[in-house]
């Protein structure tokens, strides 16, 4: 649930500004979206133990093939094609599309898969419902249609239900790495950073690649090392041959 806005808080002036050591300090009530988001925020830190693993994806490929696959329409973001790949990932690797609970490891029959964005001085976690068997096209217009919705503030209820995994994409804010923390009731989310150039040898010779980097939190009362592992070789695979995911 990292902050992708990098927005000051919103709301009305608390307390007013005391001068100390720190200079004048002003107290600024937390919106209703910012109290919800640190409560969930606690609530993950302090009863879920995570655990972090990360994988790079070659998305040379990926990129190229965004402006093909639009078909006249919007090009498809890469947070689009990373919502597929996990879907069809978490179908195979069901472990990863569940959740801790009371003893018990539960596993959802549907694959929805939450997107954070950030509006108004915090972060939401709209729903893309059914990601494993949705086209790339599909979902790029809910993520498109989410974003809106979350900062217009006409997001409502049933957008923000049913998520069974999240993905949380800084990479447009050029941001390369990092972990996010883990919505409570769900076994894990993926970071995606931004694509960087790098060289690699190609029968020789080398060649520019595009590289990301993607990090994933896994709760280890449900997942382990080689879930993880095998959830994340299954990304990077789709992802390296986004054909696959264009259909």
């Amino acid at each position: 649930m990292t902050d992708l806005t990098a927005v000051p808080p919103a709301g009305d002036p608390g307390a007013p500004a005391v001068a100390g050591p720190k200079g004048a300090t002003t107290a600024t009530e937390l919106t209703r979206a910012q109290r919800t988001t640190a409560r969930r925020v606690a609530e993950s830190k302090a009863t879920i133990p995570d655990f972090q693993a990360a994988i790079e994806a070659d998305v040379t490929d990926l990129l190229a093939l965004r402006p093909t696959v639009a078909a006249g329409g919007p090009v498809p973001s890469v947070t689009a094609f990373v919502v597929r790949a996990a879907g069809l990932a978490l179908r195979e690797h069901p472990r990863l599309n569940g959740a801790y609970s009371d003893g018990s490891a539960l596993q959802h029959a549907r694959v929805n898969v939450g997107v954070a964005v950030g509006g108004e001085g915090a972060l939401t976690f709209p729903t893309v419902f059914d990601a494993d068997t949705r086209p790339v096209t599909a979902i790029a217009e809910d993520v498109r249609a989410l974003a809106a919705k979350v900062r217009d503030g006409s997001i409502a209820a049933p957008d923000l239900a049913g998520a069974t995994f999240t993905v949380s994409n800084l990479g447009m804010h050029g941001v390369t790495a990092f972990t996010a923390v883990i919505q409570p009731g769900q076994a894990a989310i993926l970071a995606v950073g931004a694509a960087t150039e790098r060289l690699a040898l190609r029968d020789g010779v080398p060649v520019a690649r595009q590289v990301l980097t993607l990090t994933l939190s896994a709760d280890h009362r449900v997942v382990y090392g080689l879930d993880a592992a095998a959830f994340l070789a299954r990304v990077r695979e789709l992802l390296e041959n986004p054909t696959a995911l264009s259909a």
